[in-house]
């Protein structure tokens, strides 16, 4: 651990959150005061770590030099094998980037693996510089031309591929990537076989046109004495906020308002989905629906479309409902539209056998009801298209499910702190702060 770099630790942390991680934290050390020196803000370091006497429930030793590279495969984060597993696999598209892996000290390091040669004539190489103060050192530093002389594409700092923004891979190709999530279709091809992997890896098999973990020699770029801050681009907030006059354009549309939550949530299952139900299976990304953003009753009609193209009519004509899902549901992305969309078309609650933690969260922020199933076998008691009347009882007493098609009556339960039932009984977060404390 003392020898992993911020950058090194900043994606650990990263995809510990795609893996279920509540989360990921490492000590403020003497490598994090040397980030901050490079950075300029030595003044800003702090020693921070954990206690000499604490006690852990657990602990688990790993010797990271015994480690051998590692990919994630399709279509999952969690669906990892070895590099060496698949070697050989060709491959179309490489892309280094995202919030993962794209710092300065990943890019210049693929700099170097490629200086003075060219990527597979059968590759498509894409760089994504993970910020502006990165792509200003790549550049200040002469590793952006050994990119561009290699034949990568050089693209802006933002997420862009990794959320089907451009760059979509060939159909049925095999792209690697150095992102966190890896879901079918997020790509914005759905076909397309997309497999996770570390910058090294990338490089080495954008340059043998096959998944290969052969680098020779480890490489290890010097860290430049200080950064370019880029302070001069940061606007900092109005003394007098008041006065600011927000301008919205025609495809921008305020936020819409929800009511309190009811005493009892009335209407029918819109959808039952199976384990690992995605946030991009809730609310797909891509350059068809991620411009609408800032249009929830727009970017709502594309709820679930995957999955169900029906979903956002049938909610809106049975005047909302609810929808059950099983275990984890909600893993993947932290996109909080995947649950004010389907809030805006009516969903109240959501019941499931359990919840991936950040989605969790953004229900609650929006006022749907998370409820789990007592029993995970009462799953397969309840079907797409059942009426059902659920009594909440102010989430303090017992909460039942009565199953109008079959009678049947299911307890329910949730695990809610007292600041979460304030919340979604409020209808949401915002409607909670709008009445005080």
């Amino acid at each position: 651990m003392p020898g992993l770099s911020v950058p090194e630790r900043s994606t650990i942390t990263n995809m510990g959150a795609e893996l279920g991680a509540t989360s990921s934290i490492f000590p403020s050390d003497a490598e994090t005061r040397r980030f901050l020196t490079v950075q300029g803000r030595e003044g800003d370091w702090t020693p921070l770590g954990a206690d000499g006497n604490a006690r852990y429930d657990d602990e688990l030793s790993i010797d990271l030099t015994q480690l051998e590279p590692l990919l994630a495969l399709p279509h999952s984060p969690d669906n990892v094998r070895t590099v060496t597993e698949c070697a050989g696999v060709q491959v179309q598209q490489v892309v280094i980037g995202s919030c993962t892996n794209s710092s300065y000290q990943d890019l210049v390091r693929v700099a170097e693996v490629l200086k003075g040669k060219r990527v597979h004539p059968e590759v498509d190489l894409v760089i994504s510089p993970g910020s502006r103060q990165v792509l200003h050192m790549l550049a200040r530093g002469g590793a952006l031309t050994h990119l561009i002389a290699a034949g990568a594409r050089v693209l802006e700092s933002a997420c862009g591929p990794c959320i089907g923004m451009g760059q979509a891979p060939p159909s049925g190709g095999v792209s690697m990537r150095t992102f966190n999530r890896n879901f079918r279709g997020r790509s914005g091809t759905s076909d397309a076989a997309i497999y996770l992997c570390s910058a090294e890896t990338a490089v080495a098999s954008a340059l043998a046109g096959e998944i290969t973990r052969s680098l020779g020699e480890a490489i290890t770029p010097p860290w430049p004495k200080r950064f370019w801050t880029g302070a001069d681009l940061i606007i900092p907030p109005p003394p007098h906020p008041g006065g600011v006059r927000v301008i919205r354009g025609p495809a921008i549309q305020p936020l819409p308002e929800f009511p309190p939550m009811p005493q009892q949530i009335e209407g029918e299952v819109l959808i039952k989905g199976g384990d690992g139900i995605t946030t991009d299976d809730i609310l797909p990304a891509g350059a068809q629906i991620l411009p609408l953003r800032s249009n929830i009753p727009a970017i709502s009609e594309f709820t679930f479309s995957r999955l169900d193209p029906s979903f956002a009519a049938r909610a809106k004509e049975k005047g909302g409902g609810i929808i059950v899902g099983g275990a984890n549901y909600g893993q993947g992305s932290s996109r909080e539209h995947a649950a004010l969309a389907p809030r805006y078309l009516g969903v109240a609650a959501v019941v499931a056998i359990s919840f991936a933690r950040i989605h969790l969260a953004n229900l609650i922020n929006f006022g749907i009801v998370p409820l789990l199933f007592s029993s995970p076998a009462d799953y397969g008691r309840i079907d797409q298209g059942d009426h059902v009347v659920i009594e909440l009882n102010d989430l303090a007493g017992e909460i039942t499910l009565r199953n109008g098609n079959t009678d049947l009556v299911i307890t329910l339960v949730h695990h809610l702190g007292p600041r979460e039932i304030a919340i979604v009984k409020a209808g949401g977060a915002l409607n909670l702060v709008k009445t005080g404390p």
